[in-house]
């Protein structure tokens, strides 16, 4: 579920989503490109699935730090924010 979301953009969404081998997430990196490129670590501070405390300890090793109040999904509950935030970088 997708707080804050409209229900047609979740629906559609949800269309998008495909398949994912568990197997991936125990493979090893190979490559962290945050230690060479300037990141940025966006905290979602309504976020269920992450919270925010988890987040910002996940941030520290970004270059920067954004605060937002969405949930899980910034990009479908509030897209301008998001939007501005990349154009902003």
């Amino acid at each position: 579920m997708c707080e804050g979301c409209d229900p047609e953009i979740q629906a559609q969404a949800a269309d998008h989503l495909a398949r994912q081998r568990v197997r991936v997430t125990g493979q090893p990196v190979g490559a962290a490109a945050w230690q060479q490129v300037p990141s940025t670590y966006l905290v979602c501070a309504q976020d269920r699935g992450t919270p925010a405390r988890l987040q910002r300890e996940f941030a520290r090793r970004a270059g920067s730090v954004v605060e937002l109040d969405p949930g899980h999904h910034p990009f479908l509950s509030q897209p301008e924010a998001v939007r501005d935030l990349l154009l902003s970088l």
